[in-house]
């Protein structure tokens, strides 16, 4: 065997490796994407299931039974952590995270009514605030603005935030969006029933907040980035 063909065998079989590998690599890939769309789905098919029940349950309980918040919200705000970090990881344009993202943004809109509700009926005073941004890159403040209402949720715990893509084609946000009369000049905030626009900083967002909520909260010093 001649060294040309010796050597011509030695690439071949370098590139089969390699290429072998590539696809190895693209299958694992894709087979972790769809475990983790999967397990996203689940969670909120189950999640879905779970604020359906409580609605019936909260509707029918004795309001000195029910506090500021409920558990399902704080799984919801979980929930939403977890699909900001899918979100990351695989664009936020890929078709299936859309669609998780239009199920969460149901679950988010059925707690605000169920809090709105609760609010009215067994007079508890949760700090709402609705939160709307844009991933098309016509925002350059929301990722800042977002960090910064993740850490006032964390911190201060009878804020309750409700973040949603002021773009997502979805009839229940559209519909929200003009019930709150909310223009798209984004960030924007609707904080207590008062609609804010734009994002400077913290302090800044803070005024806008009722200064009972950091007078009577329980701060923590947990402080968690998101999107």
């Amino acid at each position: 065997m001649s060294i040309f063909v010796r050597n011509a065998l030695i690439a071949l079989g370098i590139t089969i490796l390699v290429m072998g590998t590539v696809a190895y690599a693209v299958h694992y890939t894709n087979q972790q994407r769809l475990s983790e769309i999967s397990r996203m789905q689940t969670q909120l098919s189950t999640d879905t299931l779970s604020l359906e029940t409580q609605f019936a349950l909260l509707e029918n309980a004795p309001c000195e039974d029910i506090s500021d918040g409920t558990s399902f919200s704080q799984e919801l705000s979980n929930l939403g952590d977890r699909l900001s970090f899918t979100e990351g990881r695989l664009g936020s344009d890929d078709p299936q995270v859309l669609e998780l993202k239009k199920e969460y943004a149901l679950l988010e809109i059925r707690d605000y009514l169920l809090m709105q509700k609760l609010s009215t009926t067994c007079h508890i005073t949760p700090v709402v605030t609705l939160y709307f941004y844009s991933n098309a890159g016509d925002c350059t403040a929301c990722n800042r603005a977002g960090y910064a209402l993740s850490y006032l949720r964390q911190t201060y715990p009878r804020l309750r935030v409700y973040s949603f893509d002021y773009n997502l084609s979805l009839g229940a946000l559209k519909t929200l969006i003009q019930v709150e009369k909310v223009k798209p000049q984004l960030p924007a905030f609707v904080i207590q029933g008062k609609r804010y626009y734009g994002f400077t900083s913290l302090d800044n967002l803070k005024k806008d907040f009722p200064k009972s909520l950091f007078a009577t909260s329980t701060a923590t010093s947990t402080v968690s980035k998101k999107k």
